[in-house]
């Protein structure tokens, strides 16, 4: 599915069912030896789909190490961006010649729990959501921070939070469980970067839902 987001140049691989022979890289065992077994299958799971797009890159499949705030270590050359939930991990990889950024996140298409809306969001996204019926389009704004944090943290170092970031939505299509489209994060905050590339304003992605799950992508050239 996470293919149908991302353009040309950038690849990806997700799992939806686990195998249940799949172990951990040795030299990433350390990292999750003291995790509960949920966190190590979505740690392992993503990982996995990390390596299989590293080789579709034609690059090796490393380990990937673990840094501030969690945030994945890719080889030279590359960027990246992993992302996990209840039945689903995914990864997508392109190269920096290429991409400055990549961002994405998956959720399930439900509705966010109880007052968690008002703490992700801005007041104008929330009148645009009552202003909206079809879909979960709570989880979708939230699915789109997650998204926008990612693409901005390997480039600036720095937190945004979720009120740090004006999401807007397109929707092209869309029924009772299923929709795609696109969004438009508008950064509330200076976006010096640390690549010496051009200051961040906004970042633009594509969503879609579909079987069960929310798919936001951002990948910044």
């Amino acid at each position: 599915m996470i293919e149908n987001i991302l353009p040309a140049g950038v690849a990806s691989a997700e799992l939806l069912d686990y195998p249940e022979d799949l172990k951990a890289h040795p030299a990433e065992e350390h990292l999750i030896a003291k995790a509960v077994e949920k966190r190590r299958r979505d740690f392992i799971g993503a990982r996995y789909c990390a390596r299989l797009a590293l080789e579709e890159l034609g690059e090796p499949p490393v380990a990937i190490g673990k840094g501030e705030r969690g945030a994945p270590i890719w080889p030279r050359g590359i960027v990246g961006s992993m992302t996990h939930c209840d039945g689903y991990r995914a990864a997508a990889l392109a190269h920096k010649m290429r991409f400055r950024s990549v961002g994405i996140d998956a959720e399930p298409h439900a509705v966010l729990p109880e007052g968690v809306l008002d703490s992700v969001s801005l007041p104008p996204e929330r009148e645009w959501l009552r202003t909206t019926t079809s879909l979960h389009l709570d989880r979708l704004l939230f699915c789109a921070k997650e998204a926008t944090f990612k693409a901005w943290w390997p480039l600036t170092s720095r937190w945004l939070g979720f009120e740090d970031a004006h999401i807007t939505f397109e929707i092209k299509d869309s029924s009772a469980d299923s929709g795609h489209g696109t969004f438009h994060s508008k950064l509330l905050v200076p976006g010096q970067t640390n690549d010496g590339g051009a200051p961040l304003v906004s970042f633009d992605g594509r969503w879609m839902i579909a079987d069960g799950f929310i798919l936001t992508a951002i990948v910044h050239a």
